[in-house]
């Protein structure tokens, strides 16, 4: 079985991250999603919401399974049996960044292949960050997330004006 792992924050989990994880499901037998604490990031969500939301938005996903990481990937992709890395690519800047990555994930792990795949067209634009941001000064993020994610979102900034 061809297990990739799907590393991220998700913080919080998109429709362009849910894209990505089906049509790697055409590749991958498997697909691991392999959510990074990144408290340097200062998530809005915490791992344990993250994680419940991205299992909330997965159930009718087959072969998709959930957990938390810390630390190297490429020794938690060896941990788990994984055979590649799946990572989105949006645009230019994100190819930059993430060909470093993939090289030194290489260099540390010669048998872990990176794979990248391009957002579908109207995921193209579409971060987290964005979404948050979108979110936070009341914009509709309807379509960028699922609806699940959504109301999380709303109740979350919400708690955090009172």
């Amino acid at each position: 079985m061809r297990l990739g792992i799907c590393p991220g924050t998700f913080d919080p989990v998109t429709n362009g991250h849910l894209d990505i994880i089906e049509r790697g499901l055409r590749i991958f037998d498997k697909i691991l999603i392999a959510v990074a604490p990144s408290d340097k990031k200062n998530p809005l969500f915490s791992l344990d919401e993250r994680l419940e939301l991205i299992n909330e938005v997965t159930r009718g996903f087959n072969n998709v399974e959930i957990s938390a990481f810390d630390g190297l990937l490429v020794e938690y992709v060896r941990q788990q049996k994984g055979v590649g890395i799946l990572r989105g690519l949006r645009a230019i800047s994100d190819f930059e960044y993430e060909l470093q990555l993939a090289l030194m994930n290489r260099r540390l792990a010669s048998d872990v292949e990176t794979v990248f795949m391009m957002p579908s067209q109207e995921y193209s634009f579409l971060t987290s960050t964005i979404v948050k941001e979108i979110a936070s000064f009341g914009g509709s993020v309807k379509g960028l997330v699922p609806e699940v994610v959504e109301r999380a979102l709303r109740e979350k900034l919400a708690s955090r004006q009172k």
